[in-house]
C-alpha cells in the first residue's frame, strides 16, 4: 500500500442530490453551512453537538433555537435525556455518530427532519441504522435529508483516534461486499473507499504502521480522501446491510463496554480473516484496492492489520474485555438476525473462536 491516489477535482467538491436527500461535501463546506440550512428549511433549529463540535463549528450555535450538548453513554439513554429540550424543532446533529444517531433516533420518534454536519469518519450521516430513544419501541427508522460534509471538521480528530475512526469507515466499506445485497453500484462505492482509506493510513505510517516506533508517531493522514472514503463507505453499507463484523462490534461496544471505533479497528482483520476463509469472491476485489498485486483474499487480514496498528489498541483485552464477558458477546451475537448475512455463517464455536484470538 503506498500514498492514496489524488482526488480528481469533481471529487473534491460536489453536491450530490440522491432523492430526498442532499449532500455538500468539499472543502469549506463548513462555511457555507448556515447558508445551506437554512436555504432547506432548518431554521431555529436545535443543534445536537459536542463540546468538541462546538469548539469547531460555534457559527452553527449561533443560528440554533437551541443548543443540546448530548450527554455520555449509549444511544437510547442519550436520545432519551435530551429529546424533551428539542421542543419539536429540525434537528441538526454536529458530531460523530453518537450525536448523529440521537438525532436520528429523535428525528424517527418525533418525525422530525434531521440534517448531519459530520466532525469524524462515523458515517452515520449516510445511513439509516440507528436505535430508538429509550421507552420508543417502534419508529421508521430515518436518513439525515441534509449532509454537510467538510473534510477538514471529519477528519479533524488527533491520531490515534482519527485511525480508529478511519478503519470504523473501512469496515463499511469491506463489509458492504459480502452481504447477500451487496451490488455493482454499492461495491464500486465501497472499493473506491477502501482504496482512499487505505493509502491515506498507508501515506501517514510511510507504507509499514508497524513500523513506527509508536501510532502517535504518525504523520496527520489526507483528511480528503479519509472523509471521501468515509462518505463513500457509508454509503455502500446503507445499501446492503451489515454482516459479522458489524452485528459482532456492535455486541462488544454494547455487552463489553467497548469503545466503538477501536473496537472495529481491533476486530476487522479477524472478520475479515473469517470471510477469507470463505473464499468469497469480492475478498480478491478488496485485496485489489488495498494494494496487493496478486489479489489473494488471504492477503487482505494481514494488509488491513498493518493499517489497523495505527489506531493504538490492537487487542480486545487492551479495550478492557476479558474472557468472561465473550460468552455473552457470543451469545448475543448469535441472536442477532443480521449475522445470517454473512457468508457461511458461523456457529458458535467459530465465533468464539474469533473472539478468543482477538483477545
Amino acid at each position: 500500500m503506498g500514498e492514496p491516489s489524488p482526488l480528481s477535482e469533481r471529487e473534491r467538491s460536489f453536491t450530490w442530490r440522491d432523492r430526498d436527500r442532499l449532500v455538500r461535501f468539499g472543502a469549506g463546506a463548513l462555511d457555507e453551512a448556515p447558508t445551506v440550512l437554512a436555504a432547506h428549511g432548518f431554521e431555529h433549529y436545535a443543534l445536537l453537538t459536542t463540546s468538541r463540535g462546538l469548539e469547531r463549528a460555534p457559527a452553527l450555535a449561533g443560528a440554533a433555537g437551541v443548543v443540546v450538548e448530548v450527554p455520555a453513554g449509549t444511544v437510547p439513554e442519550a436520545a432519551a435525556a435530551v429529546r424533551p429540550q428539542v421542543g419539536g424543532r429540525p434537528l441538526v446533529a454536529l458530531g460523530g455518530g453518537r450525536a448523529i444517531d440521537s438525532a436520528k433516533a429523535i428525528g424517527a420518534a418525533d418525525r422530525l427532519r434531521v440534517a448531519a454536519v459530520p466532525t469524524t469518519l462515523s458515517g452515520a450521516e449516510l445511513t439509516g441504522i440507528h436505535r430508538l430513544p429509550a421507552g420508543v419501541e417502534r419508529a421508521a427508522l430515518v436518513r439525515p435529508t441534509l449532509v454537510i460534509a467538510d473534510p477538514e471538521l471529519m477528519a479533524s480528530q488527533p491520531m490515534p483516534g482519527l485511525a480508529a475512526s478511519a478503519m470504523n469507515a473501512l469496515a463499511h466499506a469491506a463489509e458492504a461486499l459480502y452481504t447477500p445485497l451487496a451490488n455493482p453500484v454499492a461495491e464500486l462505492a465501497a472499493l473506491r473507499a477502501a482504496g482512499l482509506i487505505a493509502g491515506a493510513l498507508a501515506g501517514a505510517s510511510g507504507g509499514d504502521a508497524r513500523a513506527l516506533e509508536s501510532p502517535a508517531s504518525a504523520r496527520a493522514p489526507a483528511r480528503e480522501p479519509l472523509a471521501l472514503g468515509s462518505v463513500l463507505a457509508a454509503y455502500a453499507l446503507d445499501s446492503t446491510a451489515i454482516a459479522i463484523h458489524h452485528v459482532v462490534c456492535q455486541t462488544l461496544a454494547r455487552t463489553a463496554g467497548t469503545p466503538h471505533a477501536e473496537t472495529n479497528a481491533v476486530m476487522l482483520p479477524h472478520t475479515l480473516a473469517l470471510v477469507a476463509r470463505r473464499e468469497h469472491p469480492a475478498l480478491r476485489r478488496l485485496a485489489a484496492a488495498l494494494g496487493d498485486p496478486h489479489c489473494e483474499p488471504a492477503a487482505v487480514p494481514r494488509l488491513v492489520a498493518r493499517l489497523a496498528w495505527l489506531a493504538g489498541p490492537t487487542r480486545l483485552g487492551d479495550l478492557g474485555a476479558n474472557v468472561s464477558a465473550l460468552d455473552a458477546v457470543s451469545d448475543a451475537a448469535l441472536r442477532r438476525p443480521e449475522l445470517a448475512h454473512t457468508p457461511d455463517p458461523p456457529g458458535r464455536d467459530e465465533l468464539r473462536s474469533m473472539l478468543d484470538a482477538a483477545l
